[in-house]
């Protein structure tokens, strides 16, 4: 194992923890102590961001109005846990801006085992019978750490993410965790906290009972 510490834009930065074994209480284990896991060619890099990204759950939440009147319109069916491993292989493909992928077999198969054990979720956006956008993430108690999320039609990743939200809102979570702050999620109020403020919190959401809120709850 090798830690590492790096230093990038506005004075913000990762630890990062170089690992090549990932198992499904390991992963569990990070999550509850900040860390989340990316591969690179086959090697675990840990990466624990100081500050860290969040996306409010309260009214602090803002949904830009025309996202809000796509989401209405019923332009895509939105369903939860009903294609998690294509949700996460839609996530690996490459992208224009990103031609590597951090998500790779092994850690499809690890995830996929969260999601049985019921610790890992996943939001699709469908149209027309085709899964066109979505995202998944790890929830434990009242955490929910967003992992990645793709779109294949516009705005249907913005829209899975306005219904996770919803969705955790009415479970009863109290930290959903983005990572990092884009441009893409700065839209929706996602904010930096600083990480011991954020370590502190997740100790208190891991031992909060919440309802994951599938389609049956729905």
């Amino acid at each position: 194992m090798r830690i590492i510490t790096v230093q990038y834009a506005q004075e913000r930065q990762y630890v990062c923890v170089i690992m090549t074994k990932l198992t499904p209480d390991l992963l569990l284990h990070a999550y509850t102590t900040g860390h989340f896991p990316m591969s690179d060619r086959g090697i675990i890099r840990w990466y624990n961001p100081h500050p860290r990204g969040i996306i409010p759950l309260d009214e602090r939440f803002h949904v830009p109005s025309r996202l809000g009147r796509t989401y209405r319109s019923g332009r895509y069916q939105l369903t939860a846990d009903r294609a998690f491993v294509a949700v996460m292989r839609a996530c690996a493909l490459p992208r224009p801006h990103q031609p590597d992928t951090w998500i790779d077999e092994h850690f499809i198969d690890v995830y996929t085992e969260l999601h049985r054990r019921g610790f890992a979720h996943s939001i699709e956006a469908w149209q027309n019978g085709q899964l066109v956008g979505g995202l998944y993430g790890v929830s434990i108690g009242g955490l929910f750490a967003g992992e990645s999320m793709f779109s294949f039609a516009r705005d249907a990743s913005k829209v899975a993410l306005i219904e996770l939200v919803y969705r955790l809102r009415r479970g009863g979570f109290v930290l959903l965790d983005t990572q990092w702050v884009t441009a893409h999620l700065a839209q929706f109020g996602t904010y930096w906290m600083a990480q011991a403020e954020y370590l502190s919190i997740v100790q208190r959401a891991i031992h909060t009972p919440t309802t994951w809120i599938d389609d049956c709850i729905r």
